[in-house]
């Protein structure tokens, strides 16, 4: 697969291009094919994000240790990793294996944000941090207001709950699918009371639409 044009859209070019089709390499590829999968890379490169926002937060942002971290949490989830990945056409240079390709992995959320994190975590490898972080600030930042928008529907409904001094917990009740594309159904709970039910492509989004759930019983009360 020709790179070369997603290099042009990351404006850098690989020394190691070796690395960059590493972490495009989805697990169901390297095991059908015998070669190393993104995980090692994505593992990196989720603490490169991580990093990358959270300097760019503390330079720009005055506010609490709270504060700065539910919002580089809206900023580095996979919706928001997505939006990054989407404007790049990420998913169209994934390799995946057989079976993945035919089930829909090229537009499976999770794989396509596995992928962006491994991204960074190879241009880390081929360079350096201050290389990486004006390479997030090209491909990140432009779309960082749309991102902070989003909504924490746990966060939010976890500060409801420690102001009225109850407790909550969520729980995974049921999961359905092959493990390549699971459904999850997960509860939460207010104290012993069954407060929300929800469903996703994964255990987060489906605790996040259980609390959104939640959140929609509160209001109605």
């Amino acid at each position: 697969m020709d790179l070369s044009e997603l290099e042009n859209k990351l404006q850098y070019q690989f020394h190691n291009l070796d690395l960059l089709k590493t972490a495009l390499t989805h697990s169901s590829y390297a095991n059908e094919h015998g070669v190393e999968c993104n995980e090692r890379l994505e593992y990196l490169g989720d603490a490169v994000l991580q990093l990358c926002m959270s300097y760019f937060l503390y330079q720009n942002l005055h506010l609490d240790e709270g504060a700065l971290s539910k919002t580089r949490a809206k900023a580095v989830c996979e919706e928001a990793l997505n939006i990054y990945a989407e404007k790049l056409d990420l998913s169209q240079y994934l390799s995946l294996g057989n079976g993945e390709e035919h089930s829909g992995g090229r537009n499976r959320p999770a794989i396509i944000a596995d992928a962006f994190e491994a991204m960074l975590g190879a241009i880390l490898l081929d360079s350096n941090f201050e290389v990486v972080y004006k390479i997030f600030n090209h491909i990140v930042l432009p779309y960082k207001d749309i991102v902070l928008k989003f909504k924490d529907y746990k966060s939010t409904f976890q500060e409801k709950v420690q102001a009225d001094k109850r407790t909550l917990h969520y729980e995974i009740v049921h999961e359905e699918g092959p493990a390549n594309d699971k459904t999850y159904e997960a509860v939460v709970y207010m104290d012993d009371i069954l407060m929300g039910r929800g469903r996703g492509k994964t255990k987060k989004e489906a605790e996040q639409n259980a609390a959104k759930e939640a959140l929609k019983k509160e209001a109605r009360s």
